[in-house]
């Protein structure tokens, strides 16, 4: 079964490139140890809630913009393999700090309920 890596994070505006650097760099990473896919998405349209949202889900700051994300994968032990390797592999140096506060990013692995593509 499909297995899916979700990440919503706050990122800086002014990091919007470097941000966008850091995910390529991690594709390729990502892909060498078994993804099919990642999509990164800046936020363009994202509505304060009245209890809860994606700004109060990662504290985000003023200046900070959302960023929803996603890994897939063949199955989970593909997933949670690739990220024993990618912690161990010495290329992951290669990042250096990141543009955004990782304490603040929330993540998880799901499983998909419904998958439909055009």
């Amino acid at each position: 079964m499909p297995y899916v890596n979700g990440f919503i994070l706050a990122v800086p505006e002014g990091n919007k490139d470097v941000y966008k650097e850091v995910a390529e760099k991690f594709w390729d990473l990502a892909k060498e140890f078994g993804a099919l896919s990642q999509v990164e998405c800046w936020e363009a349209d994202v509505k304060d809630g009245h209890t809860t949202d994606f700004r109060r889900a990662v504290k985000a700051e003023e200046g900070e913009k959302i960023v929803f994300s996603w890994v897939t994968w063949k199955d989970k032990q593909t997933a949670e393999a690739a990220e024993k390797k990618m912690m161990e592999d010495p290329r992951m140096e290669q990042f250096g700090e990141m543009p955004f506060d990782g304490k603040r990013m929330v993540y998880g692995g799901f499983e998909p309920l419904v998958w439909k593509e055009a």
